[in-house]
Parts: structure tokens; sequence; C-alpha cells
């Protein structure tokens, strides 16, 4: 079956956004977000080749040499799915973007 790799996205803004709320705030969505991240996991584990997990602040090697990059990639996991459509539609319901700040799920399949 293919194997397609998710990458979470967030924008540094919405991100921002998010950090700059009362702590209350920030730990009340966190107790709401990670519960139902964990019945996502239990409900998809039998697509869900490697969990993955959050990533923080980038650093890109270049032609130039290391520097310090930005982009809205905040995590990742690796799913099984029959197609790119399917795989999506394992995240329609996921609290990165129902109850997190995220923007979106990107989908894109392994080519070897």
């Amino acid at each position: 079956m293919p194997r397609f790799l998710a990458v979470y996205t967030m924008k540094p803004e919405d991100l921002a956004s998010f950090r700059n709320l009362p702590k209350a705030e920030q730990d009340a969505v966190d107790a709401v977000g990670i519960k139902e991240w964990s019945a996502w996991e239990e409900r998809n584990a039998s697509s869900i080749l490697d969990p993955g997990g959050m990533v923080g602040k980038t650093t890109r090697m270049t032609k130039e040499g290391v520097v310090n990059a930005v982009n809205s990639f905040c995590g990742y996991l690796v799913v099984e799915a029959e197609s790119a459509d399917a795989a999506a539609r394992l995240f329609e319901d996921h609290p990165h973007i129902t109850v997190f700040p995220g923007d979106g799920v990107d989908i894109m399949p392994f080519l070897t």
C-alpha cells in the first residue's frame, strides 16, 4: 500500500498569536487538543506507520552554509493509504486543524 509523508503546517504568526494568549487559555486548548489528538491516533492506528513528532525551529544548509530559516512545518508523521486523497481524508477531523491553530496537513507520497 502507498506510504505518505504528512506534514503539519502552522503559520508562524498563528503560533505567535496562540503563544500570546494567557497561559490558562493555552493550557485549556492543550488539554482538549491533546486528548483529541490521542483519540485520533487510536482511531487511525492501522494507517500510521511512523507517529513522527512535532518539530522546532528550522536550520537550513545552503550552498553558502548554515542559515536560519522560517517555514510553516511544525510536525510530521507517515501514513499508509490507498491514495493521496484517502490519506488526506484521514486528517479531516484532526485536532491540529480543529482545536490547535494549525492551518493544514500537507500530504506527499513517497516515490521510492
